[in-house]
């Protein structure tokens, strides 16, 4: 679908497709600008003020297009800014963490629940070691 992706990399088909969608439908070129802003500030922002003053940026547009889908995402950022702006320092997120947890929550599962805390840890230990 060419509205994962950035603008620039359409085909000459799918440029010719949004020509007209966007021109038919004023709002979801909006979204999609706003989608696209926020998509940049994460790919091509290096540092941790520069996206601090994006994401204000991103959200005041946000506030001021009032659509109401965005909201949500808007106010988490809101809320976890300083958490989200650590991902600048490093570029890395918590991915590793989830994959492990997933892993673990599969190999609970697996088990069908846990009745003696201690080996569990000890076969978790031993696995994932």
């Amino acid at each position: 679908m060419q509205w994962f992706k950035s603008a620039d990399q359409w085909t000459p088909t799918q440029k010719e497709r949004a020509t007209i969608l966007l021109a038919q439908y004023p709002d979801f070129k909006k979204a999609y600008n706003l989608v696209h802003k926020l998509r940049l500030t994460f790919s091509k922002t290096k540092e941790k003020g520069v996206a601090f003053t994006k994401l204000a940026h991103w959200y005041r547009e946000v506030d001021e297009s009032e659509f109401k889908s965005f909201n949500t995402i808007a106010a988490s950022i809101l809320v976890h800014a300083f958490e989200i702006l650590n991902f600048f320092d490093h570029r890395s997120t918590n991915a590793s963490a989830e994959s492990f947890n997933a892993k673990l929550k599969a190999f609970r599962a697996s088990l069908r629940g846990v009745n003696d805390t201690t080996f569990f840890q000890y076969r978790v230990a031993k696995i994932n070691a």
